[in-house]
């Protein structure tokens, strides 16, 4: 049974049966939506996520573009040979996040989060300075911690269905930026490079995290929004800094029974390019070139909540795929991210 359905499975069986509580399954957001709530004056909460991510193809704007095709056309930014010669096909990303909050008071709560990543990215090499003439593939993996984030989360208002509340935090450089690998060149040689930006752990440089949620209810339905941005403050040791994002997105969801709700998601996130460049990540690969980061992407996902007996612990999943994507291209494309999580509270 394929990974995806055993979540599901797991989801519903944990979901059958469960007393009625004061506390509702939808009480949080899809598991996707970071900081989505805050806590009262004493409360803590553990909890832990895994998304893992995959991406396969390559698009420049909103059309998809094949692998020869990049190959014949598309300018290495660092001069010879003239096009790309190396090209993405294919990329996984699995990340676990481990995240605490507590509540020293009930206007603010404090949350940290630290992750580790294993990133995974299949090539194609073309042969020699020009041609479509394939010589080979690799495939370059990393793994290790990313940056960690610290953050407050300050209630603005709180009636009984409604509730407000700003974020402001860091990203702290813990991911390491050096990392390197094996790669297959067009002139047939094996050397171990400074592997591109998408390969690193993290973005080397302290990171402003600002936002605003808001969510209600009424009965058996939920709803909320939330606006996150995440700004670069200055430029990491390797002359680099990445691309701001910010993300705007929505959910809707209703509340089965006491133990299960389902939802649906919309989120806009956009990306800017990479200021500066790394002096050793020059190779002739889209994913060396700075300017080839920026995106404007839209996702749709559908999830479930489950709070288990006792009311202390929940279960949740959410699946989410892009319904758009404008890449300042080419550029590996999204296809699908699968995000499963698991919260305590005493």
């Amino acid at each position: 049974m394929p990974f995806t359905s055993k979540l599901a499975c797991l989801v519903l069986l944990l979901s059958a049966g469960i007393a009625s509580a004061d506390t509702h399954p939808d009480s949080h957001a899809p598991i996707s939506v970071m900081g989505d709530h805050t806590h009262s004056q004493g409360e803590f909460m553990l909890g832990y996520r895994a998304m893992h991510m995959s991406m396969q193809g390559n698009r420049d704007g909103t059309s998809s573009i094949s692998s020869a095709e990049i190959a014949s056309t598309a300018a290495n930014p660092f001069g010879a040979p003239p096009t790309l010669r190396v090209v993405p096909e294919d990329m996984t990303m699995t990340m676990h996040m481990v995240s605490a909050m507590y509540a020293p008071s009930d206007r603010v709560t404090l949350m940290g989060m630290l992750n580790y990543s294993t990133k995974e990215m299949d090539h194609t090499t073309f042969a020699g300075p020009s041609g479509t003439n394939v010589l080979g593939g690799f495939t370059t993996k990393t793994s290790g911690m990313g940056d960690t984030s610290i953050a407050a989360l300050i209630r603005l208002g709180d009636s009984h269905h409604s509730k407000w509340h700003a974020t402001v935090g860091l990203s702290l450089p813990t991911g390491d930026i050096e990392e390197t690998d094996d790669i297959l060149t067009p002139m047939n040689t094996r050397p171990s490079p400074r592997l591109p930006y998408p390969m690193q752990l993290g973005s080397g440089t302290y990171d402003l995290v600002t936002g605003l949620t808001y969510s209600s209810n009424a009965d058996r339905w939920g709803w909320g929004s939330q606006w996150r941005s995440l700004v670069r403050l200055g430029e990491n040791d390797e002359d680099y800094t990445l691309g701001d994002e910010h993300k705007l997105q929505g959910w809707l969801s209703y509340r089965i029974n006491a133990s299960l709700s389902l939802s649906a998601r919309l989120a806009y996130l956009d990306r800017g390019n990479i200021d500066g460049m790394d002096p050793l990540i020059n190779a002739p690969v889209q994913t060396a070139d700075p300017d080839r980061h920026g995106m404007q992407r839209l996702d749709f996902g559908l999830g479930a909540n489950v709070l288990l007996p006792g009311q202390k612990q929940r279960l949740a999943l959410e699946v989410t795929a892009p319904v758009y994507q404008k890449l300042d291209g080419p550029q590996l494309e999204t296809d699908w991210v699968l995000t499963f999580g698991w919260q305590y509270t005493p």
